[in-house]
């Protein structure tokens, strides 16, 4: 008979023969779990593994890319590349119509038919009684002729250049034709006329040479007008072969010089007799013109100031004389309300004439004593730029042209000469504008003699 102190005894050996098939399957969990512990870093540190050796690759292309040659610049022009020289093309298409009135007789076809020339305005008038009055224009008579004109001559083919310079700065060029003022042609079949060279110039680094706008110019200043330049009675204006210095706002140049006087007829030095205020160019002068531009730039806009200092000469067999003659501009464009801007230009000086007003007054008159006295003159134009909308705007002007004539000069010599403008341009698209403007313009001699011009000008432009 078992005991109860028997019992006892036995009982962590029965526990223990109780416990093993728990206690087995946790061994085998455990170790379970051990493997599958295993499993997972040996994952973990194949991640690792491809990990370094990615990056290891990403730094040895970074390495080679490095060291490799900076790729060449990509080209800005559509155009061809010839021997290593970027070319480009660029201009506009244009055709104008214009409908013209003349106060005071017939203009014939001359250039101040295609756009505003302030001398071809004819001058008329009498003095009392039945009497010219001095200074008019030949062949007029008082009478008013209307006119109508249209052409394409503005129409421009612009080329450019670029070469690459190695350790230095590109060597670009800039040619430019129209046809403007071509007058080889006719307008009975073919209106064909021969392209007129206006631009032709090189530049490197801060250098340029050849042939461009006058320094004593300031593009940035001329209004947006359908006449060609619009501006013409109030504006400096010219194109001629240069060398000119750039550095920062300042401008340095030595262009062409040529002296512009008032012909003389073949008993000029007798005492008495007048000059016609026809131009005769002398090609007398020794030394070039020197100009010098400074333009302050600011979120305003532009202030621009130039000086110009030039020899004004006459010499032949019979006479020679010689004067210094100088100029002043000041021009700009500064921002108003909104996209609205206001653009200006005022010019002083003495024997400037072919510079200002397309040359409305020459730079010297030779008196009949065989002397040169220089012509004074004042000039400016102030423009009011309006947007309407996005693409369509308009231009309100005022322009006047006042010449301080020497006794000595002709009665047919302009005085002065004052207009005024307004148009609306509208972008059909940004490379396709129309526009229309209306423009008044009177001319006044010194003999007394004046008269006027109205022209409404419609134009179609489209720029590539």
């Amino acid at each position: 008979m078992i005991t109860t102190k028997r019992c006892f005894a036995l009982a962590p050996l029965a526990l223990a023969m109780l416990a093993t098939p728990a206690m087995a399957d946790t061994r085998q969990e455990i170790e379970a779990l051990k493997a599958r512990l295993a499993q997972l870093e040996a994952m973990i540190q194949a991640q690792a593994d491809a990990a370094a050796r990615q990056q290891a690759d990403l730094s040895s292309v970074k390495a080679q890319v490095a060291a490799a040659p900076a790729p060449a610049a990509v080209a800005t022009t559509t155009g061809p590349d010839i021997a290593g020289t970027k070319v480009s093309f660029k201009g506009y298409v244009k055709v104008d119509g214009l409908s013209s009135r003349f106060s005071e007789g017939e203009v014939g076809r001359v250039t101040g038919r295609d756009f505003y020339v302030p001398n071809a305005i004819p001058v008329f008038g009498k003095r009392g009684g039945s009497s010219t009055a001095a200074g008019s224009t030949a062949g007029a008579n008082g009478k008013a002729r209307q006119v109508f004109d249209m052409h394409a001559k503005q129409t421009r083919l612009i080329v450019n250049t670029d070469t690459p310079n190695a350790g230095g700065p590109a060597l670009k060029a800039h040619v430019e034709v129209d046809f403007l003022s071509s007058m080889q042609g006719n307008e009975a079949v073919s209106n064909g006329y021969s392209p007129e060279l206006r631009q032709a110039f090189f530049s490197y680094g801060n250098w340029m040479a050849g042939q461009a706008w006058t320094t004593f110019q300031d593009l940035g200043a001329l209004p947006e007008t359908v006449d060609f330049v619009g501006s013409a009675d109030g504006s400096v204006f010219g194109r001629q072969p240069q060398v000119r210095y750039t550095r920062g706002p300042w401008q340095i140049a030595v262009e062409n010089s040529q002296t512009v006087t008032s012909t003389v007829d073949a008993n000029a030095t007798t005492p008495g007799n007048q000059p016609s205020a026809a131009g005769v160019e002398s090609n007398d002068t020794s030394t070039p013109d020197l100009i010098a531009r400074y333009t302050h730039k600011g979120d305003f806009g532009h202030v621009s100031l130039a000086a110009l200092g030039r020899q004004i000469r006459v010499q032949d067999n019979n006479l020679s004389d010689s004067a210094t003659g100088y100029g002043v501009s000041l021009s700009g464009k500064v921002k108003a309300v909104g996209d609205d801007d206001v653009r200006f230009m005022l010019t002083h000086g003495e024997g400037i004439g072919r510079y200002v007003a397309l040359n409305t007054a020459n730079d010297a008159v030779l008196s009949a004593a065989g002397e040169l006295d220089l012509i004074g003159l004042t000039a400016g134009y102030v423009t009011y730029r309006h947007v309407w909308s996005e693409g369509l705007r308009s231009n309100f002007q005022a322009a006047g042209f006042f010449a301080d004539n020497p006794n000595s000069a002709s009665p047919d010599a302009t005085k002065q000469v004052h207009s005024g403008l307004v148009n609306l341009i509208y972008n059909v698209t940004p490379k396709l504008e129309v526009g229309i403007e209306a423009l008044h313009a009177q001319r006044k001699v010194e003999g007394g003699a004046e008269g006027s011009m109205d022209r409404l000008q419609v134009m179609a432009k489209h720029s590539f």
